[in-house]
This record gives structure tokens, C-alpha cells and sequence, in this order.
């Protein structure tokens, strides 16, 4: 007997009810919502790939904040007079920014109390210049330690100035393959033939092979290795598509023994703060994970009670003042043997491109003169990216 065709024979072993039996007319189907990734990314906005290879830019903002790398207890400040300060990354700025040193209070004169600013007039390598912008006149001095923040704030242009330093944040350049995502369903003629008290008919078939086919193609998505592999025995290659848990680094850790109400607000926190994400995200998980969240009662910070449809799928919503995440069960961290971890994922960074859309050609083996059969061959080749990586979040137990 050949594999994957529905036979008469095949249908009694399997499933013996299905012929001349009475049986419940509903037949449980995998639902679209065992798939959100694939139902988000479907239902989103899609880009054509000219190839298998799809090279894409992602742009992340610039970072608001870094640190001092070489203290100076006596750092002498005053009035008009410049002083350097060594950083961890001057990349982030540029001359005519200003700058805050929070750790630095101004002791004296009108900006009693204020922290330290300062308006940068050169860059060296690691070293900002800068003129104080609220000292006083007569000389202090301030003890400046290593690690100290320094906050990069808004630009100070000069009256006259009709252009600026340029803006930089170059894109970084990343690529992903395109997999082939095929299944193929046959039903031989006495099959369709054969009297059947439900409506098991070949769309029908169709249906649960494309919902198998989405599930496959939910574990490549999320879990995949981008690669390349060519095959001994024809020379064929095979195309592998990079997964998106592996397109982010942003990572928040948890111990399923101590989370509770404070540990979600932490994660809601590293979700939304740090990048320029939007305030509403999914979020995704296994079973183990979603049990702990169920058991916390809503309070003042999270708000776990509300419920809404996007994109065909139920999500609970949890609200905190960091943003709001809507919470769904996604049972293929279970089958992958993650049920503790899962994914905040910004709908608005995720691309899915598509080499071959979804389609499914009909063929008759029939008339082929192959086997009494009826086929549908059911394609997609395509992948997902993140092109703001830092905006998504992996949640991974410890």
C-alpha cells in the first residue's frame, strides 16, 4: 500500500467509524490558533522574495545612555571652561548634542541642586569634550566614578545654523533562506466513491494537511537553523530557513520557583524599555509558563482579566505601565520541549517574505496512468525576519 493515500482499507484500520458508522459529525481539526506565529505573520503585511536568499537591513535606534570607562575624584568644573570624560561608546553622540550626568549635582550658585549638563564640541575616539551648561563661576569640583551614566539628550543648534551634524544609524545587513514547505494529499476513486455519513470529503483532507503543514512550518519559523545543505546522492540543495528565536539576543531569565507578580513586571520592563518598539506586543509561550501567569490574582501594576480577538486568536491581555502584552498559549514550545519558555514578539518588526506563495495544484495520478488516485500538492516557500531584533524578546527558564 503506498503511504499518505487514503484508501477504504486504510480508513477502516484507522479510524473504523468513518465508513457506514454512526458517528459526532464534528471532527476536531487543528485550529488556527495552534499557530500564531504563521496566522500573525499571514495575516500581516508580506514582501515578495526574488530568491531563495532573502538579504533584508534591520536599523536599531541609538542607544540613550553609556558609561564612564575613567574616574576622576577631582573633576574641576566651572563657567565657560571645557573638561573631557572618557565613555564606553561615543559612537552614540555628536558634537552640538548635550549631554546629562545625573550623578553629578551642581553644589552652588543658580542651579543649586540640578544635575551636571554639558553641550559636547568635540569628539576623539573615546573622549567628549564638553562645556558645562549650568556650573557656576566660581570652580567645583565633582567626584566622577567609573561606570557613572551619561545620557545622551537633545541637540543645541546655533541660530545661524542651517544644517547639523548628520544623523547616523546604519543598517545592519542579515539574510535568511526561504524553505520549501510541501505536503501532498491522494484519495483513491472508491474512496470518494464509498457512502460516508459525514462530511469527510477531500477539501476536508485538505484542510487537516494544511493545518499539519502550518505546524511544521510554526516550529521552522520560531526554532529553525538557517542553512544550505547539499544532498550526496543527486547534488540537489536544500534550502533551511533561520527561526526568530535565534534574531534576537534580547533575553529576559526567570526561575519558575520564584516568579511571581514582581517577576512579570521585570519582564514587562526588559519588553518595552531600552528600544523603540511599540507599547502593545504578543506574547507567546509554553504551557509552563502560561500556568504561572494564570495564577497571580490581578493588582494595581498588572491587569490580567481582559480578553480580545486579533488576528482570529483569543489573547488575554496583561496591562502594565510599561505596555501591554497579549498572552497566548503556543502549544509548539511544549512540542519542542520548552513548555517554561516563550516570546515577546513586536507585530510591527516581524516580515514574513515569500518566494512561492501558498498553493495548492491538483493532480490526477488517474489520468497519469500512475494509481487511481486524486492529489493535491500543497507549497509555500517563504521565511520570517525581525528587522528590529531588540524589540522582540526571548523568555527562557533557568
Amino acid at each position: 500500500m503506498e503511504p499518505n493515500i487514503l484508501t477504504t482499507t486504510l480508513s477502516n484500520e484507522i479510524s473504523p467509524e468513518l465508513l457506514r458508522n454512526e458517528i459526532d459529525s464534528r471532527i476536531v481539526k487543528i485550529r488556527p490558533s495552534s499557530t500564531p506565529l504563521d496566522q500573525i505573520s499571514r495575516l500581516g503585511t508580506a514582501r515578495h522574495a526574488g530568491s531563495m536568499r532573502v538579504e533584508y537591513y534591520s536599523v536599531d535606534t541609538k542607544e540613550g545612555s553609556t558609561n564612564i570607562t575613567e574616574g576622576n575624584r577631582s573633576l574641576s568644573v566651572e563657567t565657560g571652561k571645557q573638561f573631557s570624560i572618557r565613555v564606553a561608546n561615543s559612537a552614540i553622540f555628536s558634537e552640538t548634542e548635550t549631554v546629562l550626568l545625573p550623578t553629578l549635582s551642581v553644589t552652588t550658585g543658580s542651579y543649586k541642586g540640578q544635575a551636571l549638563v554639558g553641550y559636547i564640541t568635540e569628539i576623539s575616539a573615546d573622549t567628549l569634550t564638553v562645556i558645562p551648561v549650568n556650573a557656576d563661576s566660581t570652580p567645583a569640583t565633582f567626584d566622577l566614578k567609573v561606570g557613572d551614566p551619561v545620557v545622551r539628550m537633545g541637540r543645541a543648534a546655533r541660530e545661524l545654523d542651517v544644517q547639523t551634524t548628520q544623523f547616523i544609524a546604519l543598517p545592519r545587513k542579515d539574510y535568511n533562506f526561504c524553505q520549501i514547505f510541501k505536503s501532498q494529499v491522494e484519495e483513491s476513486l472508491y474512496q470518494r466513491l464509498a457512502d460516508k455519513e459525514v462530511g469527510w470529503e477531500f477539501t476536508d483532507q485538505e484542510e487537516v494537511a494544511i493545518m499539519d503543514m502550518r505546524l511544521g512550518m510554526e516550529k521552522s519559523f520560531l526554532f529553525g537553523a538557517r542553512s544550505r545543505i547539499e544532498l550526496a546522492a543527486t547534488g540537489d540543495e536544500v534550502f533551511l530557513t533561520g527561526g526568530i528565536w535565534n534574531q534576537t539576543d534580547n533575553t529576559f531569565t526567570y526561575s519558575p520557583a520564584d516568579f511571581d507578580e514582581t517577576s512579570i513586571v521585570r519582564l514587562a520592563r526588559k519588553a518595552f524599555t531600552g528600544h523603540s518598539g511599540s507599547a502593545r506586543k504578543v506574547l507567546i509561550a509554553g504551557s509552563g509558563l502560561i500556568e504561572a501567569l494564570n495564577t497571580f490574582k490581578a493588582v494595581r501594576t498588572v491587569s490580567a482579566t481582559e480578553k480580545k480577538t486579533i488576528w482570529g486568536i483569543d489573547f488575554h491581555l496583561i496591562v502594565t505601565k510599561f505596555g501591554t502584552l497579549y498572552v497566548h498559549h503556543s502549544e509548539v514550545f511544549d512540542l519542542c520541549g520548552m513548555p517554561d519558555n516563550g516570546m515577546v514578539i513586536d507585530p510591527e518588526y516581524l516580515t514574513k517574505y515569500s518566494h512561492v506563495p501558498f498553493s495548492a495544484e491538483r493532480i490526477s495520478f488517474r489520468k497519469q496512468g500512475l494509481r487511481n488516485t486524486e492529489g493535491v500538492v500543497l507549497t509555500e516557500a517563504s521565511c520570517l525576519v525581525l528587522r528590529h531584533p531588540n524589540a522582540h524578546m526571548r523568555i527562557t527558564a533557568r
